[in-house]
């Protein structure tokens, strides 16, 4: 995060969180459970655009995020403003229509991790729009393996209903945060083949996820592009 952007974090996260506490009172539960410093990956179920928004506004920390570069590209008021509503919570641009985002994603990730930041991950890929629990892909566990940083896994409930699918309002709702444990996987998959280990720390992370939400899993992955 560059230092004008935690300037700009930094104004947002003064003013946005207790407004949202405030108004729509969301229920924090495990918060000792966040590092205060170093690197940390928070892996999530995601179920809504204001997901992005509603974990940076409780965390005592800054959160980075990866979102569409659309969102930094508009012209105009809207567009500078939309660009500037982004970066103050701390969102990261990817070309989702390149076809080495997922590599670059990785490589953002890794920047963030190695300069003692959080990293926010949602391993199902993208939103679910039926309410269960897709499997995870293996990337968060690549970012853990590969940085060392912990993973504390996040629950968040009825944010679907804050904000659903095709809504541009968020709703009158209070919606819950639950942070786990974290998940240290240095030195516990020495001598595991790759592909079980990130397989294994992936199953890991979804069956907190899982036990923190109560949603139903789904047993496989969630590959439906979410809606504009």
């Amino acid at each position: 995060m560059r230092q004008d952007e935690r300037v700009l974090y930094g104004v947002s996260h003064r003013i946005v969180p207790p407004v949202l506490k405030a108004v729509w009172r969301p229920h924090v539960i495990g918060l000792e459970h966040v590092p205060r410093t170093g690197p940390l990956i928070l892996a999530s179920n995601h179920q809504s655009f204001v997901d992005s928004i509603v974990i940076p506004a409780v965390t005592p920390r800054p959160v980075s995020f990866l979102a569409k570069s659309d969102y930094f590209d508009g012209h105009g008021l809207k567009g500078r403003l939309m660009k500037e509503w982004f970066e103050a919570f701390g969102a990261l641009p990817v070309d989702r229509n390149d076809s080495k985002a997922a590599l670059a994603s990785l490589d953002t990730a890794l920047s963030v991790l190695a300069e003692g930041g959080a990293f926010g991950i949602y391993p199902e890929g993208t939103r679910s729009r039926d309410g269960r629990l897709y499997r995870g892909r293996t990337g968060v566990a690549q970012l853990a393996l590969t940085s060392g940083a912990p993973i504390v896994p996040v629950g968040l409930r009825d944010t679907e209903k804050l904000q659903p699918v095709g809504s541009n309002r968020p709703r009158m709702v209070r919606v819950t945060v639950t942070f786990a444990d974290p998940i240290d996987v240095r030195g516990q998959y020495d001598g595991v083949p790759p592909g079980k280990a990130r397989r294994e720390i992936t199953d890991r992370v979804m069956a907190e996820i899982q036990r923190m939400t109560g949603q139903e899993p789904a047993g496989v992955y969630n590959d439906r592009a979410p809606e504009a």
